[in-house]
């Protein structure tokens, strides 16, 4: 299972991407990709999210839905860059679309199709998780004996996590998805591997867990079960109603499961740790074992954007090179000081 970071959050994260990874420290993020003639190629931006700089967005339990929509931002964007690295092996003529598109925007075409790929998967996700889950409810109190509308809630839940159980097991027998797992896990690791701190290596990386708190397979079994309990309790029998609901509090479920896995990726509280483990568990379909390969492809994305040498000596860990300067004598008079023989000459 997942480790007990002892040197709590390095505020680094990521996520998998085209064969490579992509990790974020701060305004900095890096995109490292294992190109087919298998040599890596790695290329460093910044992106500053909505909330920077905003204090009202900022802030605790508003901030997350925002963190969300960056972390969609920026994951369509960093895939699209991954892709952008294979272009020169076979490049393709753009459709007519894409045409229309520079022609019609411009500069501007990339960021649009962006912002229309997030809210179309924004609308996806809502409706898949959130509104489907309500809908088989609804047909299940309509038309089967025995079940009546207190029996609703209940159903729902459980039909959101047959959905998103499945939804995951159905993708993960994808090739491709199973090589993008393995590349989420090779992010977990080497970030797990830092935050216990160890040197950053192939060796070091490979035994650490691929398995972490902060993950965002976790920050999604949150928002399903917090939003679970609160339609447990929010109730009501006019059917409009009832999906309005469901759409006016996804922010609120949003929030309070972005202050949840913040919390968890810096604190080894017991409680909180026992409250992780099923999005931990979650990750065993979502990561996978990466072979050395990928791993140095991930350290490669750590260190183009994360000093972690720094990390680790400011957090009273020292590196090997530390040790071996610390035992070499600084100077003659020290040998002689410390050797207990008197030196004549």
């Amino acid at each position: 299972m997942s480790e007990n970071n002892k040197l709590g959050s390095s505020g680094i994260g990521g996520q998998a991407v085209l064969e490579g990874i992509m990790m974020r420290n701060k305004d900095d993020y890096a995109v490292a990709v294992r190109k087919s003639d298998g040599t890596i190629e790695v290329e460093v931006e910044k992106y500053k999210g909505i909330t920077k700089g905003n204090k009202i967005l900022s802030l605790p339990f508003i901030r997350g839905v925002f963190n969300f929509i960056d972390s969609m931002i920026l994951g369509i964007k960093t895939l699209t860059l991954s892709a952008s690295f294979f272009d020169d092996e076979g490049e393709e003529e753009p459709d007519k679309f894409e045409e229309w598109l520079l022609r019609k925007f411009g500069d501007k075409a990339e960021k649009i199709i962006m912002r229309f790929t997030v809210a179309l998967s924004v609308v996806i996700a809502v409706v898949m998780f959130m509104l489907l889950p309500l809908f088989i409810a609804d047909l299940m109190e309509k038309y089967v004996p025995g079940i009546t509308q207190s029996h609703v809630p209940v159903i729902e839940g459980i039909a959101k996590m047959i959905i998103f159980i499945g939804y995951l097991l159905l993708i993960s027998l994808m090739k491709d998805i199973q090589r993008t797992f393995m590349y989420h896990g090779a992010e977990h690791k080497c970030i797990n591997c830092i935050e216990n701190g160890k040197v950053l290596n192939v060796e070091n990386v490979r035994s650490s867990s691929r398995f972490h708190k902060r993950c965002g397979t976790s920050f999604l079994l949150i928002v399903l079960v917090i939003s679970i309990i609160m339609f447990l309790l929010i109730r009501t029998d006019t059917v409009w109603l009832k999906y309005l609901i469901r759409i006016l509090l996804i922010p609120v479920i949003a929030g309070i499961s972005y202050e949840f896995i913040r919390k968890a990726g810096s604190s080894n509280n017991p409680i909180i740790s026992a409250l992780s483990k099923p999005g931990l568990w979650m990750q065993r379909i979502t990561t996978k074992e990466p072979d050395d390969d990928m791993i140095e492809v991930a350290i490669e994305a750590v260190e183009a954007v994360f000093d972690w040498e720094t990390y680790l000596r400011d957090n009273g860990i020292a590196l090997p090179e530390d040790k071996k300067e610390e035992t070499l004598p600084e100077s003659y008079e020290e040998v002689k000081a410390g050797s207990g023989y008197n030196w004549k000459f």
